[in-house]
């Protein structure tokens, strides 16, 4: 039986390809567990912060609470520090946030030098809050604090080149943005290569309107409290038109500052989470996978590098009553002091029977010799001064006589319109009796006349009364 051997120079070349791919895997896994280390070594920096600007009333700490999670926020005064958890799942690794939260006072303006320095400049995000509440502010708001920032800037001791990295930093930034989806796409990677290039030579170039005024700070506006919406529609008859016209501005100040925009509303928990998400990828560069949401009017979210001077043309279609290029008070206007309602006090007429009823107690409660009763049928002043005149004479003809024709001349209004046709008829169980003597109805207008002629008669012959007055004195 033979005894096949291998060839000696064969069997080295197996050898050796084992020894190499052998070193090869050794080398993977190094680099692997290299690629972890270095990982796990490169922590959460806990230097990055917010600066927080905004109007009094304009949401500003209600959202930062809710960025924290506390739900019993506490409102302070001048320059407030608070800070948000940041956690990175990933790694496993987490930091804290510094929040700096100026008072809507501008006068506390020079508190900036706090939060906002040399030092820190490089690490801040800043945060300008407008609140929908008072939409015809919102521009002049913005605009305010973006000036109040930017003397500060100027006050800072920079030199031109720093300034200048600053602002390319946002400017790259802006231009590197890409939309969810679209990291792969062919098209996209190309005119990433080709800002690479012109970045290269020095040349980045921005469309119409983009970071005009670009301060080298990465900006984001957040317009709070937008379910307010709702009533500015019910009450000031606000259309889709003016908050159009409203977004349409809030998105051209956000292209000059190179300004990412949110609609949030804490109170129906709109965007916040988004926010807190946006707010983690700027500064830390989490990944945020949201894309640009402007269907709804009241969650409306454009990160930074999205917008343009073409897509904020797409609302000029809504607008009927105005211009997109109209001032913008001009439009939104503020609404006067409303002036309070007066409402006139509705008189309330007595019960016509209640009122007869209350005349004739009081004339059969009868008047005492020399004191004069108000008749209830006002009589006119010369009548009455002829009736005056003969009570303070003592003579009183007929006086008697004509307080009783008139209570029978009510008694028979009474029975008029009761429909009483028997006034001394019982009284049905339950009920009081009246007690009031039968009076004849035709006897009584009869009297009643009778009794206005005479009074009629005295009130053109005065004199006929003057002279036995003058005789008895």
């Amino acid at each position: 039986m033979a005894h096949l051997a291998g060839d000696p120079m064969e069997m080295n070349g197996i050898s050796g390809k084992k020894k190499d791919d052998l070193e090869s895997k050794e080398n993977l896994w190094s680099a692997i567990l290299s690629e972890v280390q270095n990982t796990g070594n490169s922590k959460l920096p806990s230097n990055k912060s917010v600066l927080v600007l905004g109007d009094s009333e304009s949401g500003k700490t209600t959202l930062i609470a809710k960025l924290q999670g506390v739900e019993d926020p506490k409102k302070g005064s001048g320059l407030e520090y608070a800070y948000i958890d940041v956690r990175d799942e990933y790694r496993d690794d987490h930091t804290r946030l510094g929040v700096w939260v100026l008072d809507g006072d501008p006068a506390h303006g020079h508190l900036l030098r706090y939060a906002l320095s040399e030092e820190s400049f490089p690490h801040t995000l800043v945060m300008l809050v407008v609140a929908m509440t008072t939409p015809w502010g919102v521009l002049d708001q913005l605009q305010s604090w973006a000036t109040i920032l930017q003397d500060h800037i100027d006050k800072l001791k920079f030199s031109s080149e720093e300034l200048h990295d600053f602002k390319q930093s946002i400017t790259k930034k802006w231009l590197d943005y890409v939309e969810p989806g679209d990291e792969m796409d062919s098209s996209a990677a190309l005119r990433r290569t080709s800002r690479n290039m012109d970045e290269e030579l020095g040349e980045m170039p921005l469309g119409e309107g983009i970071l005009t005024r670009n301060l080298g700070l990465d900006v984001v506006v957040v317009v709070t409290k937008t379910d307010y919406m709702s009533t500015l529609e019910k009450d000031l008859d606000y259309r889709d038109e003016h908050l159009d016209f409203i977004q349409l501005w809030i998105r051209r100040f956000c292209l000059q500052y190179g300004a990412g925009l949110f609609y949030t509303s804490v109170k129906e928990d709109k965007n916040c989470d988004l926010l807190y998400k946006y707010l983690t990828h700027r500064i830390y560069e989490f990944p945020f996978r949201t894309p640009a949401l402007v269907v709804e009017k009241d969650a409306v979210l454009i990160p930074s590098g999205w917008d343009n001077k073409k897509k904020i043309s797409i609302l000029y279609e809504n607008m009927q009553s105005m211009k997109p290029d109209d001032y913008y008070r001009d439009v939104i206007t503020q609404p006067g002091a409303r002036k309070p309602v007066t409402r006139e006090v509705e008189t309330q007429a007595e019960d016509e029977q209640a009122f007869l009823a209350r005349q004739q107690q009081s004339l059969q409660a009868g008047v005492p010799a020399g004191v004069r009763q108000e008749s209830p049928m006002r009589a006119p002043p010369s009548v009455t001064k002829a009736v005056d005149r003969r009570s303070l004479d003592g003579t009183k003809p007929g006086a008697a006589g004509g307080e009783g024709v008139l209570a029978n001349f009510f008694n028979s209004l009474l029975y008029k319109k009761t429909g009483n046709n028997n006034p001394t008829s019982p009284a049905r169980p339950g009920e009081q009796s009246n007690n009031i003597p039968p009076v004849d109805k035709a006897v009584v207008r009869s009297d009643a006349a009778a009794e206005l002629d005479r009074l009629t008669r005295n009130k053109k012959q005065p004199s006929l009364e003057q002279e036995p007055n003058s005789s008895e004195c």
